[in-house]
């Protein structure tokens, strides 16, 4: 894979930045082709050569890149074409020559010049003309002009094969020039393929996409998954995010995620954890809670920065968690006195916090949107309602707020 930095740009020739920008264009490459491409084909990245597609019926096409510098062209003796032969003539041969299923291709971001035999590989070339043509005489007469040093050894590996095999090994290869640059494929992705959504959620989706798609690579590479990704994979997972996006639904990007700092159940003075201290709530539930609060938050931060929630949605929500909340607390304490043992009101703090804890779920209304089930969101919502000051919208602990002050004193 080839990649040139744009004109005008200083490098430094010992910087890994273009090879990094390479393989970046790669991945993004690959992507775009199998949004294009029937659902079955799989992609393989470093295999026989930069890409390797695998259709349903098992045909395979090596794909080279090329990123070239603005204006770059593509002429008979280009190193990047020759490159690209040495490549597939390999894999031509060892798998049986004519007898074999491989086709070629070459994306380059430069163009084929007109006066070159290079043109007659070019997608809009009639198929005539290409059957026509005396690849392998034009072939020949090019490599008889070279004096390249790099191009000498592939000539000699490109003249092993008959003539009928010359011309059937390149009427396999195609050139598609003009190939999108590296910054213009996530537009290329999100107004070609991202119709359904809409045009305020494509970048958002685009980005969760390509990082699901770079997590893919990555396991790809590292053979955890050796196995191509196939087409209906992206499909599947870009449907699902659209999903995400509708008017009853909210993306849920924060699942499994971990605060920056240590979690710390003992000394952690936020108002939610010392009313769950105060109820004796163990370490451990404690600590989820935490969690939970933590994603919840996050979550509903990334849903204002991408202006997905409707004004006044989040107060109307905790407005339904309030009142909900309210009425089971009646019934949890509804038999406490008021002189009942600290055991006692312990116990019915307790039994109000399992029912936030694991029961509301169950209750659709107690949904911030219809569609949105994932639990941290709701549990999380209630630590934040906890953690409301100067004083806060829910509590577990019978006698809390009477105590609000002494814990805040020892929070503070």
């Amino acid at each position: 894979m080839a990649i040139e930095p744009m004109v005008g740009k200083i490098t430094d020739r010992f910087s890994a930045g273009e090879q990094g920008l390479g393989y970046i264009y790669q991945a993004r490459l690959a992507l775009l082709q199998l949004l294009q491409l029937p659902e079955d084909t799989a992609v393989f990245l470093e295999k026989d050569d930069d890409l390797d597609f695998i259709d349903g019926s098992g045909g395979k096409s090596l794909a080279s890149l090329k990123h070239k510098a603005i204006g770059d062209r593509l002429t008979d003796l280009s190193t990047d074409f020759w490159k690209s032969v040495n490549i597939w003539l390999a894999r031509y041969k060892r798998d049986g020559r004519a007898a074999s299923n491989m086709r070629f291709f070459l994306f380059t971001t430069g163009t084929v010049s007109t006066d070159s035999f290079l043109a007659l590989l070019l997608p809009d070339q009639p198929v005539t003309s290409r059957a026509a043509a005396a690849l392998n005489e034009l072939a020949d007469a090019a490599l008889a002009e070279s004096t390249s040093k790099l191009i000498a050894p592939i000539a000699a590996a490109f003249h092993e094969l008959s003539d009928p095999e010359k011309q059937d090994f390149l009427e396999r290869i195609l050139i598609l020039d003009g190939s999108p640059r590296i910054g213009d494929i996530p537009a290329l992705i999100r107004d070609k393929h991202m119709r359904p959504i809409r045009r305020e959620h494509r970048e958002f989706v685009f980005e969760r996409l390509e990082g699901w798609w770079t997590d893919a690579v990555i396991k790809h590479l590292t053979g955890v998954r050796p196995e191509g990704v196939f087409g209906y994979e992206v499909s599947d997972k870009l449907s699902n995010f659209a999903e995400e996006y509708k008017a009853d639904n909210l993306p849920i990007t924060f699942r499994g995620k971990l605060p920056a700092d240590e979690i710390d159940t003992d000394t952690d003075p936020r108002l939610f954890v010392a009313q769950l201290r105060e109820i004796g709530i163990s370490s451990n539930r404690i600590r989820n809670a935490i969690l939970d609060y933590y994603r919840a938050f996050a979550q509903r931060s990334a849903w204002a920065r991408e202006n997905l929630l409707v004004l006044g949605e989040v107060e109307e929500y905790e407005d339904r968690l309030t009142d909900e909340w309210g009425r089971y607390k009646d019934v949890a304490f509804e038999k406490l006195k008021h002189d009942s043992a600290e055991e006692a009101l312990c116990e019915a703090g307790a039994a109000l916090y399992n029912w936030a804890e694991f029961e509301t779920g169950k209750i659709e209304s107690l949904r911030i949107r219809a569609r949105v089930t994932e639990p941290y969101v709701l549990r999380g919502s209630f630590h934040i309602l906890a953690d409301s000051t100067p004083e806060p919208k829910v509590y577990w602990h019978p006698r809390f707020l009477d105590r609000l002050s002494k814990v805040l004193g020892v929070a503070s």
